[in-house]
């Protein structure tokens, strides 16, 4: 059986830079108390390593159906009023958002226990899978660890 929908909820895969602010004020309303976001950004090093770019890949039909069945969990566990998850696709460079989750409730600690939920569940149960690009190869994320940098003359061994 399929969760139920909650209309005003946002559920999106895009290829485009993700704005927050207006899915922050998709999710705001007079009958809430609190938002609390989540704003994942690509950074710079990954396991010791500059890290040049990402690239993610979903499936995306199962993808949005995960993302939706966490928005209904949100409701049912927390209390939540609305949810926005959007999470980007494609190459991203260092500083771009790839994931952006805004939660609204009525008091403070369902809002950030949502969220908090709802990263943790995605990373976990969403089919998206991200591929880290180094000057010496790229590895996909989660999976095989990065082949470990190769020494340099000179250089001190990592303890």
């Amino acid at each position: 059986m399929a969760p139920p929908l909650h209309h005003d909820d946002i559920f999106e895969l895009v290829r485009e830079p993700i704005d927050p602010r207006p899915l922050i004020q998709h999710v705001r309303a007079p009958e809430d108390g609190a938002i609390v976001t989540f704003d994942g950004f690509v950074r710079n090093q990954s396991h010791n390593r500059a890290t040049l770019y990402l690239d993610y890949e979903a499936y995306e039909s199962m993808a949005l159906a995960k993302m939706r069945e966490i928005g209904a969990q949100l409701h049912e566990k927390y209390g939540i009023h609305r949810v926005a998850i959007v999470h980007r696709l494609g190459r991203l460079e260092i500083g771009e958002t790839s994931v952006f989750i805004a939660v609204s409730a009525p008091h403070r600690a369902a809002a950030f226990d949502a969220c908090r939920f709802a990263i943790d569940t995605l990373k976990r149960t969403v089919p998206i899978w991200k591929k880290e690009y180094f000057e010496d190869g790229a590895v996909w994320a989660d999976g095989e660890l990065p082949p470990a940098p190769v020494a340099t003359r000179g250089a001190k061994p990592a303890s």
